[in-house]
């Protein structure tokens, strides 16, 4: 049997003057979360929403909210996003000093933990607490702007997160991020990612869900003929 594709869209390239329409466009489309991308402006080169937004979203939402911390306070601040009502919540090795408190943190309010890596860091940062977290989140462009192009050493270092995981026996859930498109999907999937984030893939063509499901169904494909 085929494993499982979850699909992320995020909201970062939506139309933020109707975000509810956005996101109940992807949500009936089958949507397994909606990906928020929070940066401070500090951490990345750009800034875009807090836990108010946060807050909002979830009064709304069907799909669990996947919210990817791109901020260089998250060990101080984390609670503001547990208590906006966050399901899952990201962190970057690069910016918590504290990582593991943070991690712990982050499971014992109930929500899925997750650990994010940039593109010019090594898988070899994770080795001290892939055993305990729910998600690893590749990015697959440098973060800050949607519509950027995917970098392809990206795909070597999902299969080193993948062998890495089965060596310790543990099965964190691999998401990648970045220029994820039905052209660039395949070779993601089939190194062992299950989880993808699309922004401008998804909200920049006139079918939100049928772009997502075309990206879903490319990374099916791939894994089923690997």
């Amino acid at each position: 049997m085929t494993e499982s594709i979850l699909m992320a869209p995020s909201i970062l390239s939506a139309d933020f003057s109707c975000l509810g329409d956005a996101i109940r466009t992807v949500e009936a489309g089958g949507a397994d979360y909606i990906h928020v991308d929070v940066m401070d402006g500090h951490f990345v080169p750009n800034l875009t929403i807090g836990p108010p937004v946060i807050r909002s979203l979830k009064a709304m939402c069907t799909a669990p909210l996947d919210v990817h911390l791109m901020i260089d306070n998250a060990d101080s601040t984390i609670d503001w996003y547990i208590d906006a009502g966050a399901d899952s919540i990201t962190v970057h090795v690069e910016a918590c000093p504290h990582l593991h408190r943070t991690l712990t943190r982050i499971q014992e309010s109930g929500r899925k933990a997750a650990v994010s890596i940039n593109p010019a860091t090594g898988v070899d940062s994770l080795v001290e607490v892939i055993a305990m977290v729910d998600m690893i989140l590749v990015m697959s462009v440098n973060p800050g702007f949607g519509g950027q192009s995917f970098i392809g050493r990206s795909v070597e270092k999902v299969a080193e997160i993948s062998w890495m995981a089965d060596q310790l026996g543990v099965a964190p859930l691999i998401q990648v991020d970045g220029g994820i498109t039905t052209e660039t999907v395949a070779a993601v999937a089939q190194a062992g990612a299950r989880c993808f984030v699309a922004g401008n893939a998804v909200y920049a063509e006139p079918d939100p869900a049928a772009a997502m499901n075309a990206i879903r169904a490319a990374a099916q494909a791939a894994i089923a003929g690997a």
